[in-house]
């Protein structure tokens, strides 16, 4: 892989992004792997440190929310048209036309791959949120200056992307073989009622939970080295109580709450089957 001009970072904020643990994510990581699978990349701030440190060569890239997954292929491909585009959001910019784009829908996967990222970087606190149907319902956000066509990091991504495989479906999807590595960063169990987990317009629910931890214990039986985020709830305790898990509690900030003294630091578990 060329080395880039520009530290890759993820193009857009998510719920739950793992920047602010990059440091415990690394010191939890396995010695060595083979190829590299994220199956909820969301922002993918992990796969993009990785990349920058030269520690993945092969990648798969997973996700069920299809625009964010066109959004990744789209600047796989054409990320010059992309960034045209979203210099024409740019110039549009105003609060008639952000409702507007965000009644539409792209009719290509270079307008919808424009519409998502404009819609993150001018929404409220950058809150992708879907309702029942499907539909972005996000109220617009209030930025003087909200940086919308970030031309040098998309040309960035686009480089970390060349070498990966980016695809839509269930983590149930990906097949790692003996000696893979994957990172599984799901939507969290629920610790109370302001817990977020409408990436999607279906909620991942305690069963998710468990069918989740059901693959994982089937990875590790071939060999596949797994690593898995999640809340430090009771529930999680008990659904990885077997003794090929290993749990570790991190401290992580968190920052999407409507109350400023929701956003503190809370424990979260690192689980490894290694």
């Amino acid at each position: 892989m060329e080395k880039l001009n520009t530290t890759p970072k993820p193009f857009v904020k998510w719920v739950g992004g793992k920047r602010s643990v990059l440091h415990e994510l690394h010191e939890h990581l396995p010695d060595t792997w083979n190829r590299y699978y994220e199956p909820f990349i969301g922002g993918g701030a992990l796969f993009f440190d990785l990349t920058k440190g030269q520690k993945i060569s092969e990648a798969t890239l997973l996700d069920n929310n299809l625009e964010l997954v066109i959004t990744y292929q789209v600047i796989k491909k054409e990320p010059h048209k992309l960034t045209e585009l979203l210099r024409v959001h740019k110039d549009n910019h105003s609060e008639e036309y952000y409702y507007d784009i965000r009644a539409k829908e792209g009719q290509t996967p270079l307008e919808t791959a424009a519409r998502f990222l404009y819609l993150n970087k001018t929404c409220f606190n950058g809150l992708y949120r879907v309702n029942k149907s499907g539909k972005f319902n996000s109220p617009i956000g209030n930025y003087k200056n909200p940086n919308i066509v970030q031309e040098e990091n998309i040309l960035a991504v686009h480089e970390a992307l060349k070498d990966t495989d980016i695809e839509y479906g269930d983590f149930q999807d990906i097949d790692p073989q003996k000696g893979d590595f994957v990172y599984f960063d799901p939507p969290y169990h629920p610790v109370g009622e302001q817990s977020f987990t409408s990436y999607t317009k279906d909620d991942f629910n305690e069963s998710d939970q468990i069918r989740l931890r059901d693959f994982v214990m089937s990875l590790h039986k071939k060999g596949v080295k797994c690593m898995i985020s999640n809340s430090k709830t009771t529930f999680i305790d008990e659904i990885y109580k077997s003794k090929i898990f290993n749990k570790h509690i991190i401290q992580a900030p968190r920052y999407v709450n409507c109350k400023s003294d929701g956003r503190g630091g809370v424990e979260e578990f690192l689980i490894t089957n290694y």
